[in-house]
């Protein structure tokens, strides 16, 4: 008898604290403004003012964002545990060749952290989710310069190393990278303090430059990519005898290849969405598989130059140039300060807008 009153009591507790938890509510593209609208994406969509907490929240209820962020916050701790594992069984200080490893883990854990943060937090404000991604774009440059400093040290084919594009690699990396920040940041919004107006929704914008947008934004990351592995593809597929670098890595790295392709494809086309517009919005739309794919990349990508790393060490040691802090951590800093700036002029003129409608919250949708 007390023990049945006891189950009862609980089993009340327990459905008032559910009761508490009130899961965000979910809409379609026609109820939300077109800033927010996902190309062939009809439902699924949050509140376009939602609270940090509905943000959160909305993370563990099936929404068109829900896997995109999973899928990017996941394997950060994974490539944070990777991190974690060379600092503590390296001897980092000073072991300067494993310097160039660990720039690159950084920018592993840093750029879906920061994909993650943005599908969380972007439906907070038109405003916010322009932020929210300029800095995904920036952290996106910064692993596109991670990956050209462990390719310089340990990537790249033996008959370049010391030669004039060897020297120059770096430091047009990091110019790359930059270029990238800007002109992924423009192809949301054009020039600030030009484009921008009162109104955020009747700005230069990918709605209304949709097709230019979305080449910005491609060629922002495809051309430092491209510029990234040019001594991968010449290792790969036009060296031949002397010179080239043919071991375990290769095959790792072709693996990386076809994914980042595979990748590039999914965020450029929408597929499958387009063939049928309502039929992957909560699960297998374009983004999550751009989302997959690029994180399984990136692991072959991490397998193959840490098998660069240790299968040339002693040649490199040798044969190669310094690794410093100038072409490590500083290009590193240096990306990361400057798309900083990047990021902030792009943002500020968002920030200091006035809305034009104070109750622009309240009627953001009919509830």
């Amino acid at each position: 008898m007390y023990s049945s009153l006891t189950r009862a009591v609980r089993a009340v507790h327990l459905g008032n604290m559910f009761s508490i938890i009130k899961l965000p509510r979910v809409f379609t593209v026609h109820q939300v403004p077109k800033a927010f609208h996902e190309d062939s994406i009809i439902s699924g969509y949050r509140h376009p003012r939602s609270s940090a907490t509905d943000c959160v929240l909305s993370l563990f209820q099936l929404t068109n964002e829900t896997l995109n962020v999973w899928t990017h916050f996941l394997p950060t701790w994974y490539f944070l545990w990777k991190l974690m594992t060379v600092l503590l069984t390296e001897n980092v200080w000073y072991e300067e060749y494993t310097w160039p490893l660990l720039v690159y883990l950084f920018s592993c854990c840093v750029y879906p952290l920061a994909s993650s943060c943005a599908h969380t937090f972007s439906t907070m404000s038109t405003r916010a989710r322009h932020i929210c991604y300029f800095f995904d774009y920036g952290a996106l440059s910064l692993y596109s310069l991670g990956s050209a400093i462990s390719y310089s040290a340990y990537v790249i084919p033996d008959a370049w190393v010391n030669s004039t594009f060897h020297t120059c690699y770096i430091p047009i990396a990091v110019f790359n990278s930059i270029l990238s920040t800007s002109l992924a940041c423009y192809s949301r919004l054009g020039f600030s303090f030009l484009h921008y107006t009162h109104n955020i929704d009747d700005r230069f914008s990918e709605r209304e430059s949709l097709n230019w947008s979305k080449v910005f934004r491609v060629l922002a990351f495809t051309y430092p990519y491209l510029f990234d592995n040019i001594p991968l593809f010449y290792r790969l597929v036009l060296c031949v005898g002397e010179g080239c670098t043919d071991n375990e890595a290769n095959s790792f790295h072709v693996q990386h290849t076809l994914l980042a392709f595979l990748t590039g494809f999914l965020f450029a086309t929408h597929l499958p969405e387009r063939l049928a517009p309502g039929r992957f919005d909560y699960i297998g739309h374009s983004h999550q598989l751009f989302h997959v794919c690029g994180v399984i990349g990136t692991h072959f990508q991490m397998k193959a130059i840490e098998t660069d790393m240790v299968l040339r060490r002693s040649q490199l040691l040798i044969s190669a140039p310094d690794i410093t802090i100038s072409n490590t951590v500083g290009a590193a800093l240096v990306c990361v300060c400057i798309s900083l700036g990047i990021i902030y002029y792009f943002s500020l003129p968002l920030l200091h807008r006035s809305t034009p409608h104070k109750d622009m919250k309240r009627n953001a949708l009919n509830e």
